[in-house]
Protein backbone atom coordinates (compact mmCIF):
# COMPACT_ATOMS: atom_id res chain seq x y z
CA UNK A 1 0.00 0.00 0.00
CA UNK A 2 1.40 3.25 -1.23
CA UNK A 3 2.08 5.98 1.91
CA UNK A 4 0.21 8.84 2.13
CA UNK A 5 1.05 12.05 0.54
CA UNK A 6 3.88 13.88 2.83
CA UNK A 7 5.23 10.68 4.31
CA UNK A 8 7.42 10.24 0.59
CA UNK A 9 10.64 12.93 0.09
CA UNK A 10 10.74 14.33 -3.09
CA UNK A 11 12.44 12.32 -5.48
CA UNK A 12 16.05 14.35 -6.92
CA UNK A 13 16.93 13.78 -10.22
CA UNK A 14 20.06 12.03 -11.69
CA UNK A 15 22.04 11.64 -14.87
CA UNK A 16 20.88 8.47 -16.39
CA UNK A 17 23.67 5.48 -15.20
CA UNK A 18 24.49 4.73 -19.12
CA UNK A 19 25.52 8.65 -19.86
CA UNK A 20 27.09 9.12 -16.42
CA UNK A 21 29.34 6.51 -16.84
CA UNK A 22 31.17 8.03 -19.80
CA UNK A 23 31.57 11.72 -17.93
CA UNK A 24 32.87 13.29 -14.71
CA UNK A 25 29.62 15.35 -14.71
CA UNK A 26 27.92 15.44 -11.06
CA UNK A 27 25.66 12.44 -11.01
CA UNK A 28 22.95 14.08 -8.79
CA UNK A 29 21.54 16.99 -10.08
CA UNK A 30 19.47 18.55 -7.15
CA UNK A 31 16.27 20.49 -6.32
CA UNK A 32 14.44 22.71 -8.18
CA UNK A 33 13.36 26.00 -6.47
CA UNK A 34 9.77 23.96 -6.52
CA UNK A 35 10.81 20.74 -5.28
CA UNK A 36 12.75 21.67 -2.50
CA UNK A 37 10.12 24.18 -0.94
CA UNK A 38 8.16 20.91 -1.28
CA UNK A 39 10.63 18.79 0.62
CA UNK A 40 10.79 21.23 3.34
CA UNK A 41 7.38 21.19 3.62
CA UNK A 42 7.67 17.92 5.27
CA UNK A 43 9.69 18.94 7.86
CA UNK A 44 7.14 18.73 11.26
CA UNK A 45 10.00 21.30 12.87
CA UNK A 46 10.16 19.20 16.12
CA UNK A 47 10.38 20.75 19.52
CA UNK A 48 13.03 18.53 20.42
CA UNK A 49 14.82 17.99 16.88
CA UNK A 50 16.47 14.67 17.00
CA UNK A 51 17.84 15.31 14.00
CA UNK A 52 20.56 17.96 15.10
CA UNK A 53 22.07 15.23 17.75
CA UNK A 54 22.73 13.71 15.04
CA UNK A 55 24.26 16.20 13.51
CA UNK A 56 28.26 16.04 14.25
CA UNK A 57 28.52 19.52 13.44
CA UNK A 58 24.98 20.65 15.19
CA UNK A 59 24.01 22.57 11.93
CA UNK A 60 20.40 23.96 12.86
CA UNK A 61 18.33 21.79 10.57
CA UNK A 62 15.10 23.24 11.45
CA UNK A 63 16.08 26.38 11.17
CA UNK A 64 17.09 26.43 8.03
CA UNK A 65 14.50 24.33 6.71
CA UNK A 66 11.70 26.27 8.16
CA UNK A 67 12.82 29.79 6.46
CA UNK A 68 13.19 27.61 3.27
CA UNK A 69 9.43 27.05 3.74
CA UNK A 70 8.96 30.58 3.74
CA UNK A 71 11.16 30.99 0.37
CA UNK A 72 13.61 33.12 2.37
CA UNK A 73 17.17 31.89 1.17
CA UNK A 74 19.07 34.52 2.86
CA UNK A 75 17.52 33.43 6.27
CA UNK A 76 17.77 30.46 5.60
CA UNK A 77 21.55 30.63 4.33
CA UNK A 78 22.49 32.65 7.13
CA UNK A 79 21.30 30.05 9.64
CA UNK A 80 22.67 27.22 7.91
CA UNK A 81 26.45 28.99 7.67
CA UNK A 82 26.86 30.02 11.01
CA UNK A 83 26.93 26.35 11.85
CA UNK A 84 29.02 25.11 9.01
CA UNK A 85 31.88 25.76 6.95
CA UNK A 86 31.18 23.93 3.99
CA UNK A 87 27.32 23.40 3.62
CA UNK A 88 27.72 22.67 0.00
CA UNK A 89 30.13 20.10 0.25
CA UNK A 90 28.14 18.25 3.66
CA UNK A 91 24.93 18.37 1.17
CA UNK A 92 26.91 16.35 -0.80
CA UNK A 93 29.49 13.58 0.55
CA UNK A 94 28.12 13.25 4.47
CA UNK A 95 26.34 9.63 5.29
CA UNK A 96 22.92 11.85 6.48
CA UNK A 97 21.10 8.52 6.35
CA UNK A 98 23.41 6.95 9.60
CA UNK A 99 23.38 10.62 10.80
CA UNK A 100 20.82 13.18 10.45
CA UNK A 101 18.12 11.72 8.87
CA UNK A 102 18.31 8.40 10.71
CA UNK A 103 17.20 10.63 13.89
CA UNK A 104 14.32 12.36 11.92
CA UNK A 105 10.88 11.70 13.13
CA UNK A 106 9.56 11.09 9.79
CA UNK A 107 11.52 8.50 8.94
CA UNK A 108 9.28 6.43 11.65
CA UNK A 109 6.17 5.80 9.60
CA UNK A 110 7.82 7.14 6.48
CA UNK A 111 10.63 8.52 4.19
CA UNK A 112 13.26 10.96 6.66
CA UNK A 113 13.52 14.20 5.42
CA UNK A 114 16.08 14.40 2.33
CA UNK A 115 17.88 17.26 4.96
CA UNK A 116 21.27 16.71 2.84
CA UNK A 117 19.47 17.24 -0.41
CA UNK A 118 18.20 20.51 1.42
CA UNK A 119 21.72 21.70 2.73
CA UNK A 120 22.98 21.27 -0.83
CA UNK A 121 20.08 23.65 -2.24
CA UNK A 122 20.68 26.14 0.01
CA UNK A 123 24.71 26.74 -0.13
CA UNK A 124 23.86 26.41 -4.01
CA UNK A 125 21.34 28.67 -4.14
CA UNK A 126 23.36 31.00 -1.62
CA UNK A 127 26.26 30.70 -3.77
CA UNK A 128 24.42 31.59 -7.09
CA UNK A 129 22.92 34.62 -5.33
CA UNK A 130 26.50 35.79 -4.29
CA UNK A 131 25.45 35.33 -0.76
CA UNK A 132 28.84 34.82 1.66
CA UNK A 133 28.70 33.78 5.40
CA UNK A 134 29.34 36.28 7.89
CA UNK A 135 32.01 36.97 10.37
CA UNK A 136 30.39 37.85 14.07
CA UNK A 137 33.30 39.14 16.02
CA UNK A 138 35.93 41.81 15.84
CA UNK A 139 39.70 41.40 15.76
CA UNK A 140 40.92 40.27 18.85
CA UNK A 141 44.71 40.07 18.18
CA UNK A 142 45.22 36.64 18.77
CA UNK A 143 46.92 34.69 16.13
CA UNK A 144 46.37 30.92 15.41
CA UNK A 145 48.12 28.31 13.44
CA UNK A 146 46.00 25.27 11.25
CA UNK A 147 48.10 22.88 9.50
CA UNK A 148 46.09 21.59 6.54
CA UNK A 149 43.34 22.34 4.56
CA UNK A 150 40.93 19.77 4.37
CA UNK A 151 37.78 19.70 6.08
CA UNK A 152 38.91 20.01 9.75
CA UNK A 153 41.19 22.48 9.25
CA UNK A 154 38.85 24.69 7.21
CA UNK A 155 36.02 24.67 9.62
CA UNK A 156 38.64 25.14 12.96
CA UNK A 157 39.70 28.33 10.60
CA UNK A 158 36.63 29.41 9.63
CA UNK A 159 34.91 28.93 13.41
CA UNK A 160 37.68 30.91 15.28
CA UNK A 161 38.22 33.36 12.08
CA UNK A 162 34.50 34.33 13.30
CA UNK A 163 35.24 34.54 16.54
CA UNK A 164 37.85 37.17 15.62
CA UNK A 165 41.00 35.37 15.36
CA UNK A 166 43.82 35.84 12.97
CA UNK A 167 44.04 32.50 11.48
CA UNK A 168 46.29 31.60 8.85
CA UNK A 169 46.52 28.09 7.26
CA UNK A 170 49.22 25.83 6.29
CA UNK A 171 48.86 23.54 3.14
CA UNK A 172 51.18 21.15 1.76
CA UNK A 173 49.90 20.93 -1.82
CA UNK A 174 49.28 23.39 -4.10
CA UNK A 175 45.98 23.61 -3.49
CA UNK A 176 43.54 24.49 -0.68
CA UNK A 177 41.22 21.46 0.01
CA UNK A 178 42.53 18.66 1.33
CA UNK A 179 40.42 15.48 0.99
CA UNK A 180 37.41 17.26 -1.13
CA UNK A 181 40.13 18.54 -3.73
CA UNK A 182 42.59 15.22 -4.36
CA UNK A 183 40.25 12.59 -2.92
CA UNK A 184 36.21 13.06 -3.78
CA UNK A 185 35.86 12.58 -7.72
CA UNK A 186 34.61 15.42 -9.82
CA UNK A 187 30.95 13.17 -10.55
CA UNK A 188 30.05 13.48 -6.29
CA UNK A 189 32.19 16.82 -5.52
CA UNK A 190 32.91 19.32 -8.20
CA UNK A 191 35.77 21.52 -7.47
CA UNK A 192 35.31 24.84 -9.50
CA UNK A 193 31.56 24.32 -8.76
CA UNK A 194 31.62 23.45 -5.18
CA UNK A 195 34.78 23.20 -3.88
CA UNK A 196 36.79 26.27 -4.51
CA UNK A 197 33.82 28.70 -3.36
CA UNK A 198 33.58 26.99 -0.29
CA UNK A 199 37.81 27.76 0.41
CA UNK A 200 37.10 31.10 -0.91
CA UNK A 201 34.22 31.95 1.57
CA UNK A 202 36.57 30.99 4.46
CA UNK A 203 39.28 33.42 3.29
CA UNK A 204 36.04 35.67 3.31
CA UNK A 205 36.08 35.37 6.63
CA UNK A 206 39.65 36.51 6.91
CA UNK A 207 41.68 33.05 7.09
CA UNK A 208 44.85 33.36 4.98
CA UNK A 209 45.61 30.25 3.78
CA UNK A 210 49.27 29.79 2.72
CA UNK A 211 49.92 25.94 0.31
CA UNK A 212 53.09 24.31 -0.47
CA UNK A 213 54.13 24.60 3.35
CA UNK A 214 55.07 21.23 4.41
CA UNK A 215 54.88 21.51 8.73
CA UNK A 216 57.58 19.30 9.74
CA UNK A 217 59.77 20.21 6.44
CA UNK A 218 59.28 23.78 5.55
CA UNK A 219 58.41 24.90 9.42
CA UNK A 220 58.23 22.84 12.36
CA UNK A 221 55.35 23.57 15.09
CA UNK A 222 57.81 25.14 17.69
CA UNK A 223 58.95 27.37 14.79
CA UNK A 224 55.34 28.77 14.05
CA UNK A 225 54.88 29.03 18.09
CA UNK A 226 58.12 30.29 19.30
CA UNK A 227 59.15 32.88 16.10
CA UNK A 228 56.04 33.57 14.60
CA UNK A 229 53.87 34.59 17.27
CA UNK A 230 51.09 31.70 16.88
CA UNK A 231 49.63 30.59 20.46
CA UNK A 232 47.77 27.93 19.16
CA UNK A 233 47.81 25.17 16.42
CA UNK A 234 45.55 22.87 14.95
CA UNK A 235 47.03 19.81 13.72
CA UNK A 236 44.57 18.87 11.14
CA UNK A 237 46.91 17.27 8.38
CA UNK A 238 44.84 14.00 7.54
CA UNK A 239 45.72 10.71 6.85
CA UNK A 240 47.66 10.41 3.61
CA UNK A 241 49.55 7.07 3.83
CA UNK A 242 48.03 4.19 1.82
CA UNK A 243 47.98 0.88 3.38
CA UNK A 244 48.52 -2.62 0.97
CA UNK A 245 48.13 -6.21 1.53
CA UNK A 246 51.67 -7.28 2.01
CA UNK A 247 51.04 -9.67 -0.80
CA UNK A 248 53.42 -11.50 -3.41
CA UNK A 249 53.24 -9.45 -6.08
CA UNK A 250 52.13 -6.12 -5.03
CA UNK A 251 55.27 -4.07 -6.79
CA UNK A 252 54.36 -5.28 -9.92
CA UNK A 253 53.35 -2.51 -13.00
CA UNK A 254 49.59 -1.44 -12.43
CA UNK A 255 49.39 -1.87 -8.60
CA UNK A 256 48.32 1.77 -7.82
CA UNK A 257 47.02 2.90 -4.27
CA UNK A 258 43.47 4.52 -4.40
CA UNK A 259 45.01 7.29 -3.07
CA UNK A 260 47.91 8.05 -5.93
CA UNK A 261 44.82 6.92 -8.19
CA UNK A 262 42.15 9.62 -6.79
CA UNK A 263 45.16 12.09 -6.47
CA UNK A 264 46.41 12.13 -9.69
CA UNK A 265 42.87 12.19 -11.27
CA UNK A 266 40.95 14.67 -9.49
CA UNK A 267 44.30 17.27 -8.15
CA UNK A 268 45.96 16.72 -11.07
CA UNK A 269 43.14 16.17 -14.01
CA UNK A 270 44.49 12.89 -15.28
CA UNK A 271 41.08 12.21 -16.50
CA UNK A 272 40.94 14.74 -19.29
CA UNK A 273 42.80 14.35 -22.14
CA UNK A 274 44.84 17.25 -22.39
CA UNK A 275 46.06 16.32 -18.64
CA UNK A 276 49.82 16.88 -18.13
CA UNK A 277 50.09 13.99 -16.26
CA UNK A 278 48.00 11.41 -18.05
CA UNK A 279 47.26 8.01 -16.00
CA UNK A 280 47.25 4.09 -16.99
CA UNK A 281 44.27 3.37 -18.82
CA UNK A 282 43.03 -0.12 -18.71
CA UNK A 283 40.45 -2.45 -20.24
CA UNK A 284 40.57 -3.99 -17.15
CA UNK A 285 40.98 -3.01 -12.94
CA UNK A 286 40.07 -4.51 -10.19
CA UNK A 287 39.73 -2.86 -6.79
CA UNK A 288 40.39 -4.13 -3.08
CA UNK A 289 37.98 -2.92 -0.68
CA UNK A 290 34.19 -2.04 0.13
CA UNK A 291 34.34 1.83 1.26
CA UNK A 292 33.68 4.96 0.30
CA UNK A 293 37.29 5.85 -1.59
CA UNK A 294 36.74 1.79 -2.79
CA UNK A 295 33.69 3.17 -4.89
CA UNK A 296 35.38 6.35 -5.67
CA UNK A 297 38.36 4.73 -7.65
CA UNK A 298 36.38 1.95 -9.13
CA UNK A 299 33.81 4.82 -10.51
CA UNK A 300 36.48 6.74 -12.14
CA UNK A 301 38.47 3.99 -13.46
CA UNK A 302 35.12 2.93 -15.16
CA UNK A 303 34.73 6.82 -16.39
CA UNK A 304 38.43 6.29 -17.87
CA UNK A 305 37.11 3.30 -20.11
CA UNK A 306 38.16 0.49 -17.52
CA UNK A 307 35.52 -2.48 -16.48
CA UNK A 308 35.95 -2.69 -12.93
CA UNK A 309 35.38 -5.61 -10.13
CA UNK A 310 35.33 -4.73 -6.69
CA UNK A 311 36.69 -6.83 -4.53
CA UNK A 312 35.65 -7.21 -1.29
CA UNK A 313 36.29 -9.69 1.97
CA UNK A 314 32.77 -9.69 3.63
CA UNK A 315 29.52 -9.69 2.21
CA UNK A 316 27.44 -6.95 1.18
CA UNK A 317 25.63 -6.25 4.68
CA UNK A 318 29.27 -5.53 6.16
CA UNK A 319 29.96 -2.87 3.31
CA UNK A 320 31.57 0.13 4.89
CA UNK A 321 30.34 2.66 1.59
CA UNK A 322 27.32 4.64 1.58
CA UNK A 323 24.42 2.42 0.34
CA UNK A 324 23.55 5.49 -2.11
CA UNK A 325 27.33 4.98 -3.49
CA UNK A 326 27.01 1.18 -3.79
CA UNK A 327 23.72 1.61 -5.52
CA UNK A 328 25.11 4.35 -8.24
CA UNK A 329 27.90 2.18 -8.69
CA UNK A 330 26.12 -1.22 -9.38
CA UNK A 331 23.34 1.26 -11.58
CA UNK A 332 26.73 1.89 -13.48
CA UNK A 333 27.85 -1.20 -14.44
CA UNK A 334 30.55 -2.13 -11.80
CA UNK A 335 30.82 -6.03 -10.51
CA UNK A 336 31.20 -6.94 -6.94
CA UNK A 337 33.50 -9.83 -6.14
CA UNK A 338 31.56 -10.16 -2.49
CA UNK A 339 33.17 -12.75 0.19
CA UNK A 340 36.26 -12.56 -1.47
CA UNK A 341 40.13 -12.10 -0.86
CA UNK A 342 43.16 -11.49 -2.83
CA UNK A 343 46.32 -13.49 -1.80
CA UNK A 344 48.54 -12.79 -4.70
CA UNK A 345 48.97 -10.69 -7.45
CA UNK A 346 50.24 -12.13 -11.00
CA UNK A 347 51.60 -11.20 -13.75
CA UNK A 348 52.94 -11.50 -17.04
CA UNK A 349 56.88 -11.79 -18.64
CA UNK A 350 57.26 -7.76 -18.54
CA UNK A 351 56.11 -7.70 -14.66
CA UNK A 352 52.54 -6.13 -15.55
CA UNK A 353 49.61 -7.54 -13.91
CA UNK A 354 47.72 -10.12 -15.35
CA UNK A 355 45.36 -11.84 -12.72
CA UNK A 356 44.58 -11.52 -9.17
CA UNK A 357 44.11 -14.79 -7.45
CA UNK A 358 41.48 -15.10 -4.63
CA UNK A 359 39.85 -17.39 -2.39
CA UNK A 360 36.40 -17.40 -1.21
CA UNK A 361 35.85 -15.91 2.33
CA UNK A 362 32.62 -17.20 4.77
CA UNK A 363 31.71 -15.53 7.89
CA UNK A 364 33.08 -16.06 11.52
CA UNK A 365 32.78 -15.35 14.78
CA UNK A 366 32.62 -11.20 15.08
CA UNK A 367 35.71 -9.27 15.64
CA UNK A 368 37.09 -6.29 17.60
CA UNK A 369 34.66 -4.24 15.65
CA UNK A 370 31.63 -6.35 15.78
CA UNK A 371 31.50 -7.69 12.37
CA UNK A 372 32.09 -10.96 11.43
CA UNK A 373 35.07 -11.91 10.87
CA UNK A 374 35.98 -13.26 7.21
CA UNK A 375 37.66 -16.83 7.27
CA UNK A 376 38.87 -18.28 4.00
CA UNK A 377 37.37 -21.36 2.43
CA UNK A 378 40.14 -24.53 1.71
CA UNK A 379 40.39 -24.98 -1.84
CA UNK A 380 38.43 -21.93 -3.02
CA UNK A 381 41.17 -20.46 -4.81
CA UNK A 382 40.63 -18.80 -8.30
CA UNK A 383 41.82 -16.13 -10.39
CA UNK A 384 40.22 -13.02 -11.48
CA UNK A 385 41.92 -11.57 -14.83
CA UNK A 386 42.80 -7.62 -14.66
CA UNK A 387 45.27 -5.40 -16.16
CA UNK A 388 45.12 -3.36 -12.89
CA UNK A 389 44.87 -3.61 -9.22
CA UNK A 390 43.86 -0.40 -6.99
CA UNK A 391 44.23 -1.14 -3.49
CA UNK A 392 41.74 1.10 -1.53
CA UNK A 393 42.50 -0.45 2.14
CA UNK A 394 42.55 2.38 4.41
CA UNK A 395 45.64 5.02 5.07
CA UNK A 396 47.68 6.59 8.03
CA UNK A 397 49.18 9.88 9.21
CA UNK A 398 52.44 10.57 7.63
CA UNK A 399 54.55 10.59 10.65
CA UNK A 400 56.50 13.59 9.07
CA UNK A 401 54.87 16.34 11.22
CA UNK A 402 54.75 14.11 14.36
CA UNK A 403 58.34 13.04 14.30
CA UNK A 404 59.50 16.88 14.05
CA UNK A 405 57.58 17.96 16.83
CA UNK A 406 58.89 16.67 20.41
CA UNK A 407 56.56 15.96 22.80
CA UNK A 408 53.61 15.21 20.82
CA UNK A 409 52.45 11.73 21.37
CA UNK A 410 51.05 9.19 18.67
CA UNK A 411 49.51 5.66 19.24
CA UNK A 412 50.55 2.91 17.34
CA UNK A 413 48.68 3.54 14.38
CA UNK A 414 50.85 6.49 14.18
CA UNK A 415 47.58 8.77 15.21
CA UNK A 416 47.89 11.82 17.28
CA UNK A 417 46.60 11.29 20.37
CA UNK A 418 44.12 13.94 21.59
CA UNK A 419 41.12 14.37 23.68
CA UNK A 420 37.91 13.22 22.07
CA UNK A 421 35.78 16.25 23.00
CA UNK A 422 38.81 19.32 22.68
CA UNK A 423 41.54 17.95 20.41
CA UNK A 424 43.89 18.78 23.09
CA UNK A 425 47.17 16.87 22.58
CA UNK A 426 49.88 16.17 24.78
CA UNK A 427 51.77 19.69 24.10
CA UNK A 428 50.47 22.66 25.20
CA UNK A 429 48.61 25.12 22.68
CA UNK A 430 48.61 22.57 20.23
CA UNK A 431 45.19 20.71 19.20
CA UNK A 432 44.35 17.63 16.35
CA UNK A 433 41.17 16.47 15.12
CA UNK A 434 40.03 14.85 11.46
CA UNK A 435 41.80 11.87 10.16
CA UNK A 436 45.53 12.56 12.07
CA UNK A 437 43.88 11.33 15.39
CA UNK A 438 41.02 9.02 14.12
CA UNK A 439 42.82 7.24 11.22
CA UNK A 440 40.74 7.74 7.73
CA UNK A 441 37.02 8.46 8.24
CA UNK A 442 34.50 10.75 7.34
CA UNK A 443 34.79 14.52 6.09
CA UNK A 444 31.50 15.21 8.58
CA UNK A 445 33.36 13.95 11.59
CA UNK A 446 36.43 15.66 10.44
CA UNK A 447 34.66 18.77 10.47
CA UNK A 448 32.75 17.79 14.18
CA UNK A 449 36.79 17.65 15.66
CA UNK A 450 37.52 20.82 13.50
CA UNK A 451 34.23 23.02 15.70
CA UNK A 452 35.32 21.23 18.91
CA UNK A 453 39.03 21.92 18.81
CA UNK A 454 38.08 25.86 17.71
CA UNK A 455 36.00 26.17 20.70
CA UNK A 456 39.08 24.41 22.69
CA UNK A 457 41.26 26.90 21.63
CA UNK A 458 39.53 29.83 22.11
CA UNK A 459 38.60 28.55 25.40
CA UNK A 460 42.44 28.19 26.20
CA UNK A 461 43.52 31.59 24.88
CA UNK A 462 40.88 33.35 26.48
CA UNK A 463 42.20 31.88 29.85
CA UNK A 464 45.40 31.82 29.42
CA UNK A 465 45.33 36.02 28.98
CA UNK A 466 42.93 36.64 31.71
CA UNK A 467 45.59 34.74 33.66
CA UNK A 468 48.59 37.14 32.48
Amino acid sequence: MALPEGFVRVPITEQDPKVRAGNFEEVCLGYTDEEAVLEASRCLNCKKPMCVEGCPVRVNIPGFIEALKGGNIEESYSRLSACTALPAVCGRVCPQETQCESKCIRGIKGDAVAIGKLERYVADKARSLGMKPVVTAAPNGHKVAVIGSGPAGLTCAGDLARLGYDVTVFEALHEAGGVLTYGIPEFRLPKEKVVRPEVENIRSLGVKIETNVIVGKSVTIDQLMEDEGFEAVFIGSGAGLPMFMNIPGENAKGVFSANEFLTRNNLMKAFRDDSDTPIYRPARVAVVGGGNVAMDAARTALRLGSSVTIIYRRSEAELPARAEEVHHAREEGIVFEMLTNPVEILTNDDKFVRAIKCVRMELGEPDQSGRRRPVPVEGSEFEIETDAVIMALGTSPNPMLSSATPGLEINKRRCIIAEETTGKTSREGVYAGGDAVSGAATVILAMGAGKDAAAAIDEYIRLKRTNL
